[in-house]
């Protein structure tokens, strides 16, 4: 096996997996002892890990017997043995990195071992899939065994009570998605009570197809939204003004990074339309906003690419996945954008109320694991934003798949005739065949052509998804035609029979370079899985959607030099090596786009993670006296330096301002304005204190203490999370601004750290202010209340 694996990764991968090695053969030892246990002392043998697990004992004293013990279940249970290989993922996962293995290597079972060992913590472990569907199959097939063993597992869905998510976070092993998981958290984080809480503090995770999720949604915040009172009309008239914007003269668009800005006349025109002066004044910003997403709306986002239109609403379609995005909308009015362009009902605009990027939810666990058949070309990103390293795994069996060259053609038709022949080639031998696409009208023109010829075919997208199990297992069958975008491209398996393998097995045909090789790879990775039979190739032309993101001028000087054969198909300057450029350059794009956003996330995160730590504080604590407390004096801080400052004589001081801000603060006290006069700024301070002392100590003997905290919680949290989403809107104002400080030769990372630190002051200037004088009118309250009932 070892000169398999050396012949297979090369001497510096296998340097990686020499130590894992080593490890393998001391699972396979403890083997022959568990095979002759019966399931009473298997059961009792996790049982007693466990207790060594809480007792103290390092993980790595119980690993070996613990990936036995799996290995041994899963053959039980499932009928399932792991492959030598299958242990060498599982232990490149139990350390937390990523472990590469190729599409049918069994990824899901490999996930059994890590989540097992970690679970025996009694901390959570969370088994992070692509989609619900996998999310439960998953959960009933993998947890059979972990069951067996003891342990208690749960699936977590959208559409879940917040009870059952509880329930189902308080287990041992927990699968789901990656936006479930997040979008609990951010929930968690906007809740009034404690118990209402369904996270517990985050441990671990196993992430299936975590280049999908850590890579490419990478770049698409989780938000949470709530109604906005912005006129929704008003995105109509936006619509009809920017139908008439001409490219380049009215607006610059910007394909790789999809930044759209407006030119000097397409503000021009705004401001004709509208009858006003000038669109970047300040009370035109809702205009602008508007004007900003309708534009965005009719050049950037395709229908049947982005978005489907069904049953008179726009849905999102998962760019990665081709799959319907359930219960999720554009925020910041770019859906009602959609809507407008699309003639659709326009419903209310949303607006942010919580949001973290999948990155930065990522970091709150305590160690993080990952698997995929397609991790290498981001080896270098893996490392650099989540410190973690991609540990390639040899496959149990040599793969016989032939990846055959890409053929290039000058135009779609020439394309399209190429695809048809070959397919009705493959066809008339017997072999199954599958068509990648990248986007739903791209599936769909291909199956025009099909019906045109009267040939009959399946077809998968997010329009069909209801029917996706179905013509997967038909797909690798005799004969068989299936068009499918990228629905088709992760976690699923499409099996073949001894007949199909005789005939040369599935037959891939791409039909457009994906934005990034790693999605390529996984369309290839449907044929030839297990040692089985199969062939690819990629069948492409210069309308591809592709080269649309790549520099125009220099695509049509690269279009003059073109030299074809009769058929169409390019045959010099080297097309491969031209689309191999295009698509290093999109994803280089991309790659800066999710650095870009890290980047400027990680300093909201910093200050979401300061705004959660002081909500969690005022959740846990029924006596939240001490944190108003704290707010009061920062308030009253603040006060003293604003009207009478140490660096001014006291004549100078604004001594009236002074008494009508501790008025408001303190309304329960008699406070004479002479007082204040004539004296030097540490008999000031020392009144103050003394001003606070009478005060805390009135609030401290109150009877009805207990009451007010309670009554102050609830207002507290109000306040924070008011404050909180004030702060993500002026956040995202500032973001949207940032682009124009490169005019100014300013670097606009170092332009939004500046102006989101003055902000984020700003912020808790504010949460301070407004909770020290509402605290203060509770108090006043149920002071004079007192007093009514005394007189």
């Amino acid at each position: 096996m070892l000169k398999n694996i050396k012949n297979y990764l090369g001497d510096g991968s296998f340097k990686e997996l020499k130590r894992l090695k080593k490890d393998l053969y001391k699972v396979n030892n403890l083997e022959s002892s568990y095979t002759e246990m019966t399931d009473e002392q298997l059961q009792s043998e996790a049982s007693s890990l466990k207790k060594r697990i809480l007792d103290g004992t390092s993980i790595n004293d119980i690993i070996f017997d613990a990936f036995a013990l799996v290995r041994e279940a899963s053959d039980r249970i499932l009928g399932l043995r792991h492959y030598d290989v299958q242990i060498l993922g599982g232990l490149a996962l139990s350390e937390g990195n990523i472990a590469e293995m190729q599409t049918g290597e069994g990824k899901t079972i490999v996930a059994a071992l890590p989540s097992f060992l970690h679970a025996l913590y009694g901390k959570g472990v969370h088994v992070i899939t692509a989609n619900e569907y996998l999310a439960k199959r998953d959960f009933e097939t993998i947890g059979k065994i972990h069951e067996f063993l003891g342990l208690s597992v749960g699936i977590n869905i959208s559409g879940l009570s917040a009870d059952l998510k509880k329930e189902a976070y308080n287990k041992d092993i927990t699968y789901g998605t990656a936006n479930e998981f997040g979008f609990d958290y951010l929930r968690d984080n906007m809740v009034t009570e404690e118990k209402h809480k369904v996270q517990r503090p985050l441990f671990f995770a196993i992430i299936d197809e975590i280049d999908s999720i850590l890579i490419d949604e990478a770049r698409t915040p989780l938000i949470i939204a709530n109604k906005s009172n912005h006129s929704a009309e008003l995105y109509t008239i936006t619509s009809i003004v920017v139908r008439s914007f001409i490219e380049e003269a009215d607006y610059e668009y910007y394909p790789e990074s999809k930044q759209i800005y407006l030119t000097g006349d397409g503000a021009t025109k705004v401001e004709n339309a509208f009858g006003i002066s000038n669109l970047y004044d300040a009370e035109h910003q809702i205009l602008l906003h508007f004007i900003m997403q309708s534009l965005r709306a009719h050049v950037i986002m395709k229908r049947d690419v982005d978005y489907i239109v069904r049953n008179g609403q726009a849905l999102l379609v998962d760019p990665f996945t081709g799959r319907v995005m359930e219960g999720r909308s554009y925020s910041d009015g770019l859906q009602q954008a959609i809507e407008a362009k699309e003639g659709l009902a326009i419903q209310d605009e949303n607006h942010t109320m919580a949001s973290i990027t999948v990155q930065n939810y990522f970091k709150l666990y305590k160690l993080v694991s990952g698997m995929t058949g397609t991790a290498s070309t981001e080896k270098k990103e893996f490392f650099e934003t989540y410190g973690m390293n991609v540990i390639e795994v040899p496959t149990n069996k040599p793969a016989i798949r032939q990846d055959l060259p890409d053929l290039i053609y000058k135009d779609l038709p020439s394309k399209l005739k190429k695809i048809m022949a070959e397919i009705i080639q493959m066809n008339n031998s017997g072999r199954p065949v599958l068509i990648g696409t990248t986007s739903i009208e791209q599936s769909e023109q291909i199956a025009d052509e099909f019906a045109k010829k009267d040939i009959p075919f399946e077809l998968l997208n997010a329009k069909t998804e209801e029917q996706e199990a179905e013509i997967i297992a038909k797909a690798g069958q005799k004969g068989k035609i299936t068009i499918a975008t990228n629905m088709a491209g992760r976690g699923t398996d499409i099996g073949i029979d001894q007949e199909v393998r005789d005939l040369g097995g599935l037959h891939i045909i791409g039909t457009d370079r994906h934005e990034s090789r790693r999605i390529d790879n996984q369309l290839r990775g449907r044929a030839g899985r297990q040692g089985d039979p199969g062939t690819t190739q990629f069948i492409l032309s210069l309308d591809d959607r592709i080269i649309t993101y790549y520099d125009a001028e220099d695509v049509e000087k690269w279009k003059k030099k073109v030299k074809t054969d009769s058929t169409g198909v390019i045959l010099q300057p080297n097309p491969i090596k031209f689309l191999d450029k295009v698509q290093l350059t999109v994803e280089s794009s991309h790659f800066s786009s999710r650095s870009s956003l890290v980047r400027f996330d990680n300093i909201i995160d910093q200050q979401r993670r300061a705004i959660y730590s002081q909500r969690n504080r005022l959740l846990a604590n029924d006596d939240i006296f001490y944190i108003i407390k704290e707010a009061i004096e920062s308030n009253i801080s603040t006060i003293v330096d604003n009207y009478c400052p140490q660096e001014q004589i006291h004549e100078q001081w604004n001594t009236v301002g002074l008494l009508e801000e501790l008025s408001l603060q303190f309304s329960f006290l008699d406070l004479k304005l002479e007082n204040f006069k004539n004296i030097e700024y540490t008999a000031l301070l020392e009144k103050i204190e003394a001003i606070k002392t009478e005060a805390f100590s009135i609030i401290k003997n109150h009877p009805s203490i207990q009451e007010i905290n309670e009554q102050m919680k609830s207002i507290a949290l109000t306040i924070l999370d008011q404050v909180w989403v004030e702060h993500i809107e002026n956040m995202e104002k500032i973001k949207e601004g940032v682009h124009l400080q490169a005019f100014g030769q300013e670097d606009p990372f170092r332009y939004f750290e500046r102006e989101g630190y003055e902000t984020f002051l700003q912020l808790m200037h504010q949460l301070n202010t407004r909770i020290s004088r509402r605290f203060s009118v509770l108090i006043k309250h149920y002071i004079d209340i007192r007093s009514e009932v005394n007189n």
